[in-house]
Parts: C-alpha cells; structure tokens; sequence
C-alpha cells in the first residue's frame, strides 16, 4: 500500500478543466537504423510490454478518498491493458514543422484518464517533409501526470524504454522487478489512516515551525525584500492573466558546446544561468516589439531538483523545490545581461534555497489532506500566482549519448509542461545528446504569435554566441 506524498498529491488538487498537470516528452526516431529501415507500431507496443516492470508508473493507477479526507494511494491496476494507453495517427497535410506543433498542442491539451494509470504513448508517423527530419522518422509523444514523476524521476522514466544501440541493450540497469503497490486497501484501513493522520496533523506542523523558527523571520526577510533593501515586484505581462484550454507549442534547438563556449565567457557563470540569459533577450525583444517591455525586470520560476543523491531519480513522484529569478530584461547587452543573471542566481541560491526549501516541504508534508487541497484550489485560482511570477523556466539534464527504441535512433528530444491561471508562459529546456531543445508552452490569446517568439529564442542566442 503506497500512499503519495503531499507534494505528489498538490498536482491532483491544482488541476482544473482549463490547465492540466500533466508533462508530455516528445522523441523523434530515424527508423534507418533498425532491422529492414522500419519500425512498426505493433513492434513499439512489444517493446514497451517488455520494459513495463522497470518502473512501477506503468501499471499503478490512483485510488482517491472521497471529500479528500487523505492523501490518495497508488494501486495495482486489476484491468490494466497496454493498448488502452498507447496509440497511432499521421501527421495530415501539409505536414509541416507548424502542422506538428499544432498536432502536438492538441494532444497536450486533452485531459487524461485518471481511471487508469497515468501514462500514454502516442506514435505520430509521417514526418518526413519537416525540415531537417529524415524520411521515415516519426515522434513518440508520452504523457505522464506531474502527480506520478517529477523532472529528475521523468528522466529515468524515459531511459527505462530507451536503449544505448541499435541492438536493444537497455539504457539504463534493469537490476530487478519494480515494486507492486498491491491491490486497493481495504475501507476500514483507509478510515483508520485518515483519522489518525489528520489527528496527527497538527501537532507535526507546530513541531516542524518551532524547529525552523529561528531562521523563519530572516528567511521572510530575504524574501520580501532585494539586496538594495527595496520590495520586489512582479510586472503584469500578458503572461499574467488566466490560462484557456487551447494551449500552444513551439521549440527550436541549440548547440550545448555552443552554450558551453557561452557560459565559458563569464567567470562563475553556469549553463542554467545561459538557458536564462537566452529567455531573458528572447522576452525583451518580443515584449518591446509589441511595445510592452515594462520598467520592472521579468521573473521567473525555475524549479530546483531537491533529490539527495543520484539513485532518488529512479523513484517514481516529485521531489522538487524552487527559485524565483529576476530576469534582467531591461539590459541591453547580452553579456551584461548574463553577467547579471549570475550574480542573481548566486544570491538567490545562497539566500533561498536552504531554509525555504526545507521549511515549505515539511509543512506540505504535514498539512492535511483536504486543507493542502484547498489552499491548492485557492492558490491555483490566480488570485494569487499572478503576483509571484511571470513564467517559469525548467532546464532538466538529459542523457549526452544517443538512445535507440526499437532499433531506431533517437535524433531530438522535446518536452511540453503545464501552465497556471496567472502564469501562462513555460519554457522548458531538456537537453539530449549535445543539444538543448527550447520549448514554448503558453494559450493561444497570449501568444498568437508564438512562432515570432521562437524566432526571438534564436536572435538571443545568436547575439550570445556573437558577443562571445
């Protein structure tokens, strides 16, 4: 019997009908290098049959508490079937890189069955007219709800149907059988454990403010107010405002050694710190176009992979933290701009990611369920988000060989994220094999134009790279 975490659980509480918590990874494959030059969608099921053990997301499905009186529990799917959670279609005319974000965007967008476990697969073939696709190559877009995987945990999830060659040896050590979660616990049990948890509740909370107590009111301080002593303040963009259900999709890519020649032009500056600079230009030249550039810098979320060691990352669930950086987008120098973008980061990690970080994932961890689903609601409603940030921005590391499924060799690898009511702009940057993708995931009445946005990720980049 599993139960999930509070912070698993906050996923299923936030979700509304306009914004979904689920992410979705998107591969390209070249079938040229498997058995005959082909790979059948019957094949891609029997290959995925054969790794359903290696992680226990595939077969378990959630069993919620009515009124949320606690935290759900993972149980064995009794009915699971493999071809109820992966599918095929074309890409149709004119086939185009644009007809394919637009195709990917669709699928993104429709909520997922949460009777059974919360994964799918999508084959989409017919990609061979996309500029710098070759002929024959198509796109596995997986699904997988935020609740079960968080960005690290996704990472090995991914790796666990992958292979390092073309002859099939897994990418990663499948050393032993994932663990069942067993089937659903009896109702007696369930009563007993909410009872008691939210008896419990409270004092495990007083316990854990009176523990941090002393570095609370500095920590707040730090918070609330910048190194000059003045309070921070989130512009309101167009960003700001809530999200619809028609959501929108773009990306391009990057050279890594490019980024790291970047990186390498400013002392102490990381790659994290590049992925910023890029989307900090990117928003500058694109909101001043529109002649919305406003006096106050941008910020942002990034989220902070929380995991203690490397081994975390094959457990399934979130472990995750999170920063606020401001974007210097009123700098007009990129290097300056990236120079900025340091020593921001520097300071924020210094100031925020102890005490904060630690402090938040103890009281989630005790809150009750029903009040951690409220706060939730509340929280997602807009109300609030909107003054917390503009957008995020999520630079997850990848593998930096190639990976096979099939035979067939990974080229590229996307990723699509959820958005919140007040902050509908995501930029999610996975890297893979020596490139780093750029993913723009935002609504379509804030971002019309989403492919001048891409264009203005590629201009920022270029005036990185040209400076350097």
């Amino acid at each position: 019997m599993q139960q999930l975490s509070a912070q698993d659980a906050q996923f299923l509480y936030i979700e509304t009908g306009n914004n979904l918590t689920h992410v979705m990874g998107v591969n390209i494959y070249d079938p040229a290098t498997a058995p005959g030059g082909k790979v059948r969608f019957k094949d891609i099921i029997e290959h995925v049959e054969g790794r359903l053990d290696t992680s226990p997301v595939f077969k378990r499905r959630l069993m919620r508490l009515p009124y949320d009186l606690d935290y759900p529990y993972w149980v064995e799917d009794e009915y699971f079937d493999i071809e109820h959670h992966m599918f095929h279609s074309r890409l149709p005319n004119p086939g185009d890189w644009r007809q394919f974000c637009i195709h990917l965007s669709r699928h993104f967008s429709r909520p997922m069955d949460m009777n059974r476990p919360l994964w799918d697969m999508y084959v989409i073939e017919g990609l061979g007219r996309i500029k710098g696709f070759p002929k024959g190559s198509y796109a596995i877009a997986t699904r997988v709800h935020h609740a079960a995987i968080d960005g690290a945990s996704a990472m090995h999830f991914f790796s666990a149907v992958s292979d390092k060659d073309a002859k099939g040896t897994p990418a990663i050590k499948i050393a032993k059988k994932a663990k069942s979660p067993g089937g659903a616990p009896s109702t007696v049990t369930v009563l007993n454990r909410a009872v008691v948890s939210n008896i419990q509740s409270p004092v495990k909370m007083a316990s854990t403010l009176l523990r941090f107590s002393p570095a609370i009111y500095d920590s707040i301080k730090k918070t609330l107010r910048s190194d000059a002593g003045k309070s921070t303040r989130v512009p309101k963009t167009r960003f700001n405002q809530a999200v619809s259900p028609h959501k929108m999709f773009d990306a391009t890519r990057f050279s890594l050694d490019e980024m790291k020649q970047i990186k390498a032009s400013v002392e102490g500056a990381t790659i994290n710190d590049v992925v910023i600079a890029i989307c900090s230009g990117a928003l500058r030249r694109y909101l001043d176009f529109h002649g919305e550039l406003p006096a106050d810098p941008l910020v942002a979320i990034a989220p902070v992979n929380a995991r203690s060691s490397g081994s975390e990352a094959e457990m399934p669930g979130n472990k995750i933290s999170a920063m606020s950086v401001a974007l210097p987008t009123g700098i007009e120098d990129p290097l300056e701009r990236l120079q900025a973008i340091r020593d921001t980061t520097r300071q924020t990690k210094a100031a925020k990611s102890g005490i904060s970080a630690r402090l938040m994932t103890d009281l989630t961890k005790h809150a009750p369920a029903a009040t951690l689903a409220g706060v939730a609601r509340i929280i997602a409603s807009g109300r609030f988000t909107s003054s917390l940030c503009n957008l995020f921005i999520s630079n997850v590391p990848g593998p930096q060989q190639a990976l096979y499924m099939n035979g067939a060799k990974l080229l590229h690898s996307y990723g699509l994220a959820p958005l919140a009511d007040g902050m509908g702009l995501f930029i999610a940057t996975p890297s893979y094999n020596g490139e780093m993708t750029f993913n723009i995931i935002s609504a379509r009445e804030m971002l019309p134009d989403i492919g001048f946005f891409r264009e203005c990720l590629d201009a920022s980049f270029d005036e990185l790279l040209a400076a350097v």
